[in-house]
């Protein structure tokens, strides 16, 4: 996926304007946040569960190292194969070389981030190896030639009409806008994928070290038949998704599904535990685990070690505004929302991913739903801090920045110029409070009107009141 974080300002310019996308992101904005609510009132120990996952996440990051050894031990025992890669191209190569060692000339895709992290899709076709999406929000995609807008509703960016359009398009069967027809149609066509396929890969969203298992949880069971169905599976996910227990597992799977979709749980919870056995029905002949660093262990010790309790449920996103009026495709990268603010410039650098950090609004919304606690208004701070440290922001912000710390140093001389402001604000607003135009502020008043100060600053009317009582 080709990296357009440096042109964020541009990409949301357009999202705002087009009116198809503003649409999508209405039904998002109505949808999964209002679904979340309800699902946590129906669980009173929600919060106390949110508790039990940061501990156990920030124990698991802390004995990372054992935990994965594990892992390894219980795949290799129950007869599978653990891929060790540093980054995208370790991660690519290994499984280029499974596949050309099965044969494969098509493989079966299920739903995974990671996929899109390292590329994947490009690179096996680049190597004679046709991928086929099986997600129906990744097949719409793939048909689209488009890239997800969302970690858990990749297609979410989409409405009926693209979805009909793509379909008659690409598959030569007559226009319906009939969404029960339009699910058949794709199960149809992918049928024929689902056998035809040597080598299946999903992600996972966790993996269990006591038992060397891996689990995938989806609505559609698109991942129990691209597991289930070729002679390999091929397991690509991170290090960071392990989790000591069954039990612990089941810790997470209850704060997922209620804070992605607001379910109970996911229709569909499959762990796979190695290949085929011999008085097994069905299942695959090789099993493998493609395990990817690319940064991640890097994270751990620094600002951004609180980054890796991350379950991807997407909370975050559904109920950021900026995310709500920009979309996914706008971040330029595969992690949207304020969890990609955090992680893609880790991924990526600061360099190219400097604008992310700053397109959030800080209301806190982000952390107040994260199941595990995450601090993202606080780690997006340490990256503006870093994109400061290393003059990587505009000259006008640096200059406006270095302004506010000279007053800011002077408590006198800040005291009076904030009254002198805020007189000079009141006057400009006039009878009606408000201020259409002001120098360098044009990035607010361009949109809307700048309220007006009521003349006093907040040190005057707090000393006031203090007085009274």
């Amino acid at each position: 996926m080709q990296i357009n974080s440096p042109k964020f300002k541009e990409s949301s310019r357009i999202a705002l304007e087009d009116a198809n996308l503003q649409k999508a992101l209405g039904n998002l904005r109505d949808g999964f946040p209002v679904k979340r609510a309800n699902a946590v009132d129906r669980m009173p120990e929600f919060d106390k569960l949110r508790d039990e996952g940061r501990d156990l996440k920030d124990h698991i990051i802390a004995n990372l190292d054992f935990y994965l050894e594990q892992f390894e031990t219980n795949v290799t025992k129950n007869g599978g194969h653990v891929h060790w890669a540093r980054d995208s191209d370790d991660a690519n190569k290994a499984i280029l070389e499974i596949c050309r060692k099965s044969g494969a000339k098509t493989v079966t895709k299920g739903k995974s981030m990671v996929s899109e992290e390292i590329n994947l899709n490009d690179y096996l076709e680049e190597n004679g190896i046709q991928p086929v999406e099986t997600d129906l929000g990744e097949y719409i995609l793939q048909l689209r030639k488009d890239h997800p807008s969302h970690i858990i509703a990749p297609a979410i960016h989409l409405n009926l009409d693209d979805v009909s359009d793509i379909f008659h398009e690409k598959h030569g069967r007559p226009r319906t806008d009939d969404p029960a027809e339009l699910m058949q149609e794709a199960r149809e066509m992918l049928r024929k994928q689902f056998v035809a396929a040597d080598v299946g890969i999903t992600g996972a969203n966790f993996c269990v070290a006591e038992t060397g298992s891996t689990i995938i949880v989806t609505n559609e069971g698109n991942g129990d038949l691209t597991q289930t169905l070729p002679k390999v599976h091929v397991v690509i996910t991170t290090i960071d998704k392990i989790v000591p227990t069954l039990e612990d597992m089941s810790l997470f799977l209850r704060l997922l599904a209620r804070s992605a979709t607001g379910q109970e749980f996911t229709v569909y919870n499959t762990l796979s535990t190695g290949p085929r056995r011999e008085d097994d029905v069905d299942g695959p002949e090789e099993y493998h685990v493609v395990l990817l660093d690319n940064g991640r262990s890097e994270m751990i010790g620094t600002q951004f070690q609180e980054m890796l309790r991350c379950i991807r449920c997407s909370a975050c996103m559904n109920h950021c505004p900026v995310y709500g009026s920009v979309g996914g495709h706008a971040y330029g990268w595969v992690y949207p929302g304020p969890m990609g603010s955090v992680l893609t410039p880790k991924l990526i650098g600061i360099d190219k991913a400097g604008h992310l950090p700053n397109a959030s609004t800080f209301c806190g919304k982000c952390e107040s739903v994260c199941p595990v606690r995450i601090p993202l208004p606080k780690m997006m701070r340490h990256w503006r801090e870093r994109e400061f440290e290393k003059h990587l922001s505009p000259k006008g912000f640096r200059f406006g920045i270095c302004a506010w710390a000279f007053f800011a140093k002077r408590p006198a001389l800040y005291r009076w110029l904030a009254r002198a402001s805020s007189l000079t604000l009141k006057l400009i607003g006039g009878k009606k409070n408000r201020i259409r135009s002001l120098p360098l502020k044009n990035g607010w008043t361009l949109w809307r009107d700048l309220p007006a100060p009521q003349g006093r600053t907040f040190m005057d009317q707090w000393k006031k009141q203090q007085s009274s009582k």
